[in-house]
């Protein structure tokens, strides 16, 4: 049986946002922190790990020390065309399509880094699933209005739905990230823009008390979004 690789094996950059507010709002909340202004006016990133990508029906295992393994339900854009400072209105001309991205994180080694105000770092850059294909945008050209994309976004966890959204809910939509992204800083075919989680699309958002606790050994993640497919994970225990 042939195994698949990531659609994208090694992009030179890889760039998170952080870009849907139910999600950014319910996570702050969770953490007894206020919604912060200036989130509405920025679309913030953070540099993932371009090395650590995982192919569908891949498998995945929490990082030493951690005992709070989640999934995140995003969409991610694969760039197709060189750019440097592109303006919004021509930005959906420089991706290429589309992938399901499960970005995997460690909450508890998430949370002790996040106090020191620089970003994540090993609570993130273990394992991001990306998949099952690429799907190119003119095939997803029907669900593009303006600058929003709409598709329905689904994650379940040993066949039980967690998490229902849409990427219409974007506040800071793919053209705005590609522009800022590509600010006095140029962008490369393969780069991926990832668009952060979408509103309940984790378990720290939904609260693991909720949920029957965080990813562990033997666990199934299916993330769904329409026109893209399923992209499945297993967990594993360290050696599996």
């Amino acid at each position: 049986m042939q195994k698949l690789l990531p659609p994208i094996l090694r992009p030179s950059a890889f760039r998170d946002f952080y870009a849907f507010e139910q999600h950014v709002k319910a996570a702050r909340s969770r953490r007894g922190l206020d919604m912060i202004g200036a989130w509405y006016e920025l679309p913030v990133f953070y540099f993932s790990n371009p090395s650590s990508l995982v192919a569908d029906n891949g498998v995945v295992t929490a990082p030493a020390g951690s005992q709070e393994l989640d999934y995140e339900l995003e969409l991610g854009a694969v760039i197709g065309k060189h750019g440097c400072d592109i303006p919004i209105a021509r930005a959906w001309e420089h991706v290429a399509g589309f992938v399901i991205l499960n970005d995997f994180s460690a909450r508890d080694l998430q949370r002790a880094e996040m106090e020191v105000g620089l970003g994540p770092a090993k609570g993130k850059d273990f394992a991001t699933a990306v998949g099952p294909m690429l799907v190119t945008r003119d095939e997803v050209s029907d669900r593009i209005s303006g600058e929003k994309i709409s598709l329905e976004m689904r994650a379940r966890v040993n066949g039980r739905e967690l998490s229902r959204g849409n990427s219409s809910a974007l506040h800071h939509s793919f053209p705005k990230m590609i522009a800022h992204a590509s600010r006095d800083a140029d962008l490369f075919p393969g780069d991926l823009i990832g668009s952060g989680t979408v509103g309940t699309g984790c378990l720290l958002e939904l609260g693991p008390e909720n949920t029957g606790g965080w990813l562990k050994p033997g666990d199934a993640v299916e993330l769904e979004i329409e026109k893209l497919g399923v992209l499945r994970t297993r967990i594993v225990a360290r050696g599996g």
